[in-house]
């Protein structure tokens, strides 16, 4: 009885971090996919993270939080290479705008239950990618480069970013229609996000969501991060600038798919 009990700790605390290094592995792997479709349609590393890691992750503030910072790392690879395209007057306005709503968000976390959120989440998900694919061809003669745009769309991002960690989808939307080609959106939406993830991850780092949990699975997940970002950068490369678009719209579909099937 005796060896039983001072042994029992020792197993406990093995069986502990055998689960931690697979949940570990699960984030890498989560991390890998979505840097690779972050760097191939310059947008939805959120999406693709966040439809598991509020499992995996102890509370639904901190999941944001390390999917806010993965991506942040992945932008700024990408803007690093892809700089001399950024024009920056067609940034100002709705880069302000998403900085100034989603603190206000981010402040409104800690006042929404968790599991309510991840419903949320779903909902916005489901109607993001229908809404794109029903009337992009609607919205694309609506939206134009200026400042009325540039607010509807910091605001919609704003509210994304700061309740779900997915900023991307309207501003991807404002960006494909108005920058030039694939490699001048890219490298835009790429600084948008730095910046924006910047200034998301020191209002939740205020709030108390960055915990030594995030910072010990981030730096884990570094590898897949690498990993996705390269494979993701060899299919860009290689996307006709004709149909980059639409591949942009696919991968909306695709995410109201995943989310259809993990709800």
């Amino acid at each position: 009885m005796i060896f039983l009990r001072k042994n029992y700790p020792v197993t406990q605390l093995k069986r502990n971090f055998a689960a931690m290094n697979e949940t570990t592995l699960y984030i890498a792997l989560l991390a890998a996919g979505a840097s690779f479709v972050q760097r191939t349609t310059g947008f939805g590393f959120g999406i693709f993270i966040m439809s598991a890691l509020p499992y995996l992750m102890p509370s639904y503030g901190e999941a944001t939080t390390l999917s806010g910072l993965l991506a942040l790392t992945t932008s700024t690879i990408i803007v690093l290479n892809m700089r001399k395209y950024i024009v920056w007057k067609r940034l100002a306005g709705i880069l302000m705008t998403f900085v100034a709503i989603s603190a206000i968000a981010i402040c409104m976390l800690s006042k929404i239950e968790g599991r309510t959120m991840r419903m949320i989440l779903g909902a916005v998900l489901i109607l993001t990618s229908l809404y794109f694919s029903f009337f992009k061809d609607k919205v694309r003669k609506f939206i134009r480069p200026n400042l009325r745009s540039q607010i509807g769309a910091g605001t919609l991002s704003g509210v994304m970013g700061g309740l779900f960690g997915m900023q991307g989808p309207p501003a991807v939307l404002y960006f494909i229609s108005t920058e030039p080609d694939k490699n001048h959106y890219m490298a835009i939406i790429q600084m948008y996000f730095v910046i924006g993830n910047t200034m998301m991850t020191i209002v939740r780092a205020l709030n108390g969501y960055l915990t030594p949990a995030v910072g010990t699975t981030y730096i884990y997940s570094l590898a897949g991060l690498a990993v996705g970002t390269l494979a993701g950068s060899w299919a860009f490369s290689r996307i006709p600038n004709r149909i980059f678009t639409y591949v942009v719209y696919a991968y909306i579909g695709i995410s109201g798919a995943i989310i259809l099937l993990t709800a």
